[in-house]
């Protein structure tokens, strides 16, 4: 695993805790961190809070890889994309813990969990690609035609609108909002109620829920990853 993703078991609770002490930049190997931690977590059939560190969840990929365009590039962004993906068809409930600012693929990561908590602050929750030059990508278009309210899906995607944390709660990148000294609080409490569904019928109406997005994304990926020259 990752030294930048750290894995904590508590009471079937699988806590994922991003941390390279800068912007939690999804590079290639806090990538393959994070699957480490959801493999073991599998393994655990533990509900998952996946978090970053205070201030921050997630800026995204790897700049220095993505703009560098080197061999590590596409991989990289598929890696990315394929993650979601698997948040989305996870077998138990996916919580995310946001205590920050989520942006780009930081942003869609949040989008693919089952419950999403921000915390309130000056904090940005942004797909900046527009703003940053990027023609946002497909798949990345359907992780958040899936979630976001109408009006603000065409906002972010096309205009790269920042919202605040509190506006986010209304978009639909988050479920709600509370002060950061509660975000622990909040989140252990949201794992309890979720670690008395049935398993067997959490992950089998998952499935029939997300059946249709599941198949859309898949092959937005993979249309992505061919256009990248995957």
């Amino acid at each position: 695993m990752d030294s930048a993703v750290t894995y904590a078991l508590e009471d079937s609770v699988a806590w994922i805790t991003m941390d390279d002490g800068k912007v939690n930049a999804l590079s290639p190997s806090m990538l393959a961190g994070l699957n480490a931690a959801l493999d073991q977590a599998e393994a655990d059939q533990a509900v998952v809070v996946l978090r970053g560190r205070t201030g921050i969840f997630s800026a995204g990929f790897d700049l220095k890889v993505l703009r560098g365009g080197g061999p590590d590039a596409v991989p990289m962004l598929h890696s990315g994309f394929k993650l979601a993906e698997r948040l989305l068809a996870f077998p138990t409930p996916v919580v995310v813990a946001c205590a920050g600012h989520a942006i780009a693929m930081g942003v869609f990561v949040v989008l693919s969990a089952d419950y999403r908590i921000g915390v309130s602050g000056p904090y940005r929750v942004t797909a900046n690609e527009v703003a940053i030059g990027l023609t946002m990508p497909r798949a990345a278009v359907e992780i958040c035609r899936q979630r976001l309210a109408p009006a603000q899906f065409n906002r972010a995607v096309m205009l790269a609108e920042v919202f605040s944390p509190e506006e986010a709660v209304t978009a639909g990148f988050f479920d709600r909002v509370v002060d950061p000294a509660d975000l622990e609080h909040t989140a252990r409490e949201v794992t309890h109620l979720l670690g008395g569904l049935d398993p067997q019928a959490h992950r089998l109406t998952k499935q029939r829920a997300r059946a249709r997005l599941l198949h859309e994304l898949r092959a937005a990926i993979d249309e992505d990853n061919v256009e990248l020259g995957g």
